[in-house]
């Protein structure tokens, strides 16, 4: 199988250039071509010669993420794409326009492991590993698509980002390079079930990102019931560990809690997040979960979402209620491929 050329740092590209016996400087214009200008065929690049672009196609490839279905929300203008793989699997992506510009969603993986029921990613269960090349091309395809330019990302698509560490790493690394697309790192959100050994791994790579953890519930007892990687690491283990990751970044941690009607979105369920939460630098992202066909979670009432987030202020937590984007479209990651896979369209 020949390799995915968008997956290569600049100095891998050079060697491969190099050793291929081809001029050095060759590597600087493909890099070019490849992380700057987002072309997706070697024909596209017109500076270099016709024998280095044959012997290009013959090792390289251009894993591509293809448009199978569009969505465009009438309400906000969220885009939600469908994207399908080379080998002929899916995944989804989010485009949503801010007053800061463009910011993507993007999925790391197809399909899930982590199996939290309240989401519509692990229907279906885990198939692969995205490459880096492949959630650089979920980007490009988005940009490409609508002529935009997007300067803030989401790892929170399908898949679990810290399951598939190294990848999302390259990706970062490749997204991030001047001579790419030059993505500030502070622009990069990286979202997490919560795999502990991973987090502190993260933490002392100190690249700058901000973590977002899954937490949706206040004790283990509720976590365990919807998140299975709660009966391997307890939430005493992930706090530490994200406490561990502040120390060491300097960065304030995001906390995300789907509001699930019934099951933690009680007052006192709002006083123990405070109590467990109290003295660390963070944020509580308060989310209504979405409505899947596949699960039987309604989200909290408006009121209790209100009453949840005054609780945790009045304790001193800062917390928001996340704004719903693309609610028309069913934009949250997961749907429309489970959708895609049941009716094999």
């Amino acid at each position: 199988m020949r390799k995915d050329i968008r997956a290569l740092n600049f100095q891998e590209l050079s060697s491969e250039i190099v050793h291929m016996g081809f001029p050095k400087f060759r590597a600087k214009q493909i890099y070019f071509w490849v992380q700057k200008k987002c072309v997706s065929s070697f024909d596209e690049m017109t500076n270099i010669p016709d024998a280095l672009r044959a012997a290009l196609s013959e090792k390289f490839a251009f894993f591509d993420c293809k448009i199978n279905t569009k969505l465009l929300s009438k309400i906000d203008g969220t885009v939600k794409y469908l994207f399908e793989l080379y080998d002929g699997e899916y995944v989804e992506s989010v485009v949503m326009k801010y007053k800061y510009g463009y910011s993507i969603c993007v999925s790391s993986q197809v399909g899930c492991k982590m199996g939290c029921t309240f989401c519509a990613s692990a229907i279906g269960g885990f198939v692969r590993q995205l490459s880096a090349g492949e959630m650089l091309s979920e980007v490009f395809a988005a940009q490409r698509d609508l002529n935009v330019k997007i300067n803030h990302l989401v790892l929170m698509g399908t898949g679990e980002p810290l399951d598939n560490f190294e990848n999302v790493l390259r990706f970062i690394e490749l997204l991030t390079d001047e001579n790419g697309q030059n993505m500030s790192i502070r622009h990069i959100s990286l979202s997490t079930c919560g795999i502990v050994p991973k987090i502190y791994e993260l933490a002392d790579r100190k690249l700058g990102i901000t973590l977002s953890v899954s937490l949706h519930a206040p004790n283990n007892q509720i976590r365990s019931k919807s998140m299975p990687v709660n009966k391997k690491y307890s939430i005493d283990e992930l706090l530490r560990a994200c406490r561990y990751y502040e120390n060491t970044t300097g960065r304030r941690i995001s906390f995300e809690y789907a509001m699930i009607k019934g099951l933690n979105d009680s007052d006192e369920a709002a006083r123990e997040l405070a109590g467990r939460l109290k003295g660390t630098l963070c944020h509580v992202n308060l989310i209504p979960v979405n409505n899947v066909r596949e699960r039987n979670y309604e989200k909290s009432t408006k009121e209790r979402q209100m009453r949840f987030k005054a609780i945790l202020e009045e304790s001193g937590i800062t917390a928001t209620v996340r704004r719903t984007l693309g609610s028309d479209i069913n934009a949250s990651c997961g749907q429309l491929r489970a959708s895609k896979r049941k009716t094999g369209d």
